[in-house]
């Protein structure tokens, strides 16, 4: 450290020439026809600092305080627009794009102020916006999207430091993601298959713009989504010069370039190795993650009604397990004997073409995306005869996928149809011993299954009464070639509807409701018994979730927002497990795989609730976000009685506020409070049995007592601290995130070992049959301080 210290001291000196005030540059575009827009009076918000754009819909703001801005505009016949918000700096000069909406109908006795909050026709509750500012500095996140999002209404934090996305109650594989138009299956490193979580997110918060977070009211061009949709956006390289930004965080050092190609086209590229694997080393913890990923966007603007942009993203993983450890202890030991090797790297490539009308614009995205998944492991880790491997698996899911929309505005009706054609392989080569109802059974089985999905989509919006009352109305049909119980349009017919009414110009009811489908995981749909796709011939079919949310909305200001809102989910057809006889809804927050077993699509449950969130962003760099949520979330048992999920936190608070310093100083604070999640006892008597135990070297569940325990509710406060200079030929930014300041231990299920002698031979008791088993008991938390360092230049 004091290595690190010394050359950046360097570097600021060598750089130190007192810093100039900042500018911003951009372009002022119709939404719809990409024409650009002149004479629209553009301002800095919160200042008087603004200017006009010019007769090519391009403007230059100059005289800026370094930091993050957002720039109001106004135009005679379009809606007043709030842009995202971007950074300023004095090294260098950040370009934006401003699309304007057009006014349909001149607005009389309801006033409309541009607002920092997102809020569309199509999904008029439950989308929430998150700006760049508000991810790069939130506290205890460490840049990390996926953390970010758990200080919003509705998503679950767990003391686990997973990034499971649990929303409103339903399970981690609810939820799918969107990077510029892109579908992208995995945003975390050593992600679970068959779900979404991860420790680590893969998306880098260098290349993110904004953020759109829906939990309910899906737009209908947004498919296979029970509980949430996230879309990524991305910023554009700088159009002037190239530009370089290291960064050294909690977990990865990491280098992003971006600049011009040519006159027309930008290019993002970045590139972060993790050192986890040296500091997990050092202390002594049983496993060693090592992940790289890559990232890169390149748009060009062909011309004036043509432009194209290429993306990418793609992780190499690496999960290894510590066995250099003398003498380990009981959690190690717990960790070792359970954990597998696992080997996984994946990658999306996209193309999103664009092609603006009049009125219109045609957008089409082709992508591919490729998961590859290999895991092993050997009884108590022994690796000297293969016939001491209980565990080995590798799988493949690769998907190419074409999309085609339309988009237009017609008088006054906002349009949107269109269609999606995916391919899709997915390969699976297990070998494994399971122990099933007291016997040993070898599950060996290989799957090749090639998959053709199609779907349609169409949505209209229409402003009604001076824009008073807004209506959508939508749907989407999905189906694919794996059975004749999935094949049909109308068996997957999703209805949506949504509307919003302006009681006075700050308030407003808003509503929602919709029937949702999602294909059950590809590891569910490939898993052979006896060599046959046993879930297909158990006639396996899409779930289904139907969604009802009411909402009412307050602005007391443009930069304040208050809403309330009640959501109910109804959930059928969820995949429901022959062997442990619970619906899969309770499964996928932990590591490994999910889904690969014999299910029926039988499962019945239900969520239901209500959020409240305050949130304020003003300018000058006060930010304030208040979420609680009340909910429920329950399955029914094979008693036909309602149990809770093991997502039924029933409580989530999150209080989280950043503001803005003298001399670039940041101070920010975040304090989450988590109810008791149920969780389910051990089977003791299975778990002692030898052929159970080696087959697994963890302890096995009783199903038959699902959930029926539960944790004592889990908080904690994170603290960070930022100090920026804006010097003239660089930004250096440092901090401090302290995660856990006042070391909250949480209360976690306990360690399962087994006892040794003296000799350190395992207690074998019942001649020979069962191990000497004892409980450790087990509690998560201590206090994570994280240095963080970003240079840019």
């Amino acid at each position: 450290m004091k290595f690190v210290f010394n050359i950046l001291l360097i570097i600021l000196l060598t750089f130190s020439v007192k810093a100039q005030q900042a500018s911003l540059k951009g372009r002022v575009v119709d939404a719809v026809s990409n024409e650009p827009l002149p004479f629209v009076n553009l301002i800095i918000s919160g200042t008087s600092i603004g200017t006009t754009s010019d007769l090519d819909g391009n403007f230059l703001i100059t005289g800026l305080e370094p930091g993050f801005v957002r720039v109001e505009a106004s135009f005679v016949g379009y809606q007043r627009t709030v842009s995202s918000e971007v950074e300023v700096t004095a090294s260098s000069i950040n370009t934006i794009e401003i699309a304007m909406e057009e006014q349909n109908e001149q607005i009389d006795e309801v006033t409309v102020t541009a607002s920092p909050f997102r809020k569309t026709e199509e999904s008029p509750v439950s989308l929430r916006s998150i700006g760049i500012g508000e991810i790069e500095k939130s506290p205890g996140a460490n840049r990390d999207i996926s953390k970010v999002i758990q200080s919003f209404p509705g998503v679950q934090s767990t003391p686990a430091f997973r990034n499971d996305v649990i929303i409103r109650g339903g399970g981690p594989s609810e939820s799918k993601f969107y990077l510029d138009g892109v579908e992208v299956p995995f945003i975390n490193h050593f992600a679970t298959q068959g779900a979404s979580g991860g420790p680590v997110g893969i998306i880098n918060a260098d290349f993110l713009r904004e953020v759109n977070y829906y939990s309910g009211a899906f737009p209908a061009n947004r498919g296979n989504a029970l509980s949430g949709v996230l879309e990524f956006f991305q910023i554009d390289g700088n159009t002037d010069k190239l530009k370089f930004q290291g960064t050294l965080g909690a977990s990865e050092v990491g280098a992003t370039f971006d600049g011009p190609i040519n006159e027309k086209t930008t290019f993002v590229f970045s590139a972060r190795r993790s050192y986890l694997q040296f500091l997990f080393s050092l202390l002594e913890l049983p496993f060693l993650p090592n992940f790289t990923d890559m990232q890169f966007k390149v748009r060009s603007r062909l011309d004036k009604k043509n432009e194209i942009t290429f993306i990418g993203l793609g992780a190499i993983d690496v999960f290894d397990l510590n066995l250099g450890i003398d003498d380990p202890d009981d959690q190690q030991s717990f960790i070792l004997s359970q954990i597998p090797v696992n080997e996984q790297w994946n990658y999306t490539l996209g193309a999103v073409y664009k092609h603006f009308r009049e009125n219109s614009f045609q957008t089409a995205v082709l992508s591919r995306s490729h998961l590859n998944n290999k895991a092993y492991k050997y009884f108590d880790n022994d690796d000297s005869s293969e016939d001491n491997k209980i565990l080995n698996y590798l799988s493949q899911e690769i998907e190419n996928k074409l999309r085609l929309e339309n988009s237009s505005r017609i008088n006054g009706y906002k349009l949107n149809f269109g269609a999606n054609l995916d391919f899709v392989t997915y390969t699976n080569d297990t070998e494994q011993r399971r122990f099933y109802n007291g016997e040993i059974i070898n599950v060996d089985y290989n799957t090749s299954l090639d998959l053709v999905k199609w779907g349609l989509f169409a949505q209209a919006s229409k402003d009604l009464f001076s824009e008073r009352l807004l209506l959508s109305l939508g749907f989407r049909a999905d189906a694919n070639n794996y059975s004749q119980s999935m094949n049909n349009l109308l068996e997957q017919f999703s209805p949506r509807f949504s509307a919003s009414y302006s009681l006075i110009s700050q308030w407003s009811l808003n509503f929602n409701t919709g029937r949702y489908f999602q294909l059950p995981p590809y590891t569910t749909l490939g898993f052979k018994q006896n060599d046959i796709l046993v879930n297909r011939e158990n006639n396996l079919t899409y779930i289904m979730a139907d969604h009802l949310i009411g909402g009412l909305e307050y602005r007391p200001k443009q930069t304040v927002l208050f809403t309330l809102e009640g959501f109910w989910k109804g959930y059928s057809n969820y995949p429901y497990s022959i062997r442990d006889q619970i619906s899969l809804a309770n499964k996928g927050a932990d590591f490994g795989v999910v889904g690969d077993e014999e299910v029926r699509s039988t499962a019945e449950g239900r969520a239901f609730g209500a959020e409240f969130q305050a949130r304020v962003n003003a300018p000058g760099g006060f930010n304030f976000n208040l979420s609680y949520t009340l909910v429920r979330s329950e399955f029914l048992n094979g008693t036909n009685q309602y149990i809770p999920t093991g997502w039924d936190a029933r409580h989530l608070l999150n209080i989280t506020s950043t503001t803005e310093l003298k001399k670039g100083w940041r101070v920010g604070g975040r304090w989450r409070f988590v109810g008791g999640l149920p969780y389910t006892p051990y089977d003791m008597e299975r778990t002692a049995l030898v052929e159970a135990w080696n087959l697994s070297g963890s302890p096995y569940f009783d199903f038959t007592k699902l959930n029926s325990k539960r944790f004592d509710p889990f908080h904690q406060l994170d603290l960070r601290v930022d100090k920026s200079f804006y010097l003239n030929r660089l930004t250096a930014k440092f901090y401090i995130d302290i995660q856990n300041l006042y070391n909250f231990q949480a209360e976690q299920q306990d360690l399962i070992v087994r006892d040794t002698d003296d000799n350190g031979n395992f207690i074998l008791t019942d001649n020979g049959t069962r191990y000497q088993l004892r409980r450790v008991e087990n509690t998560s938390g201590t206090v994570l301080p994280t240095l963080g360092i970003i240079l840019e230049f």
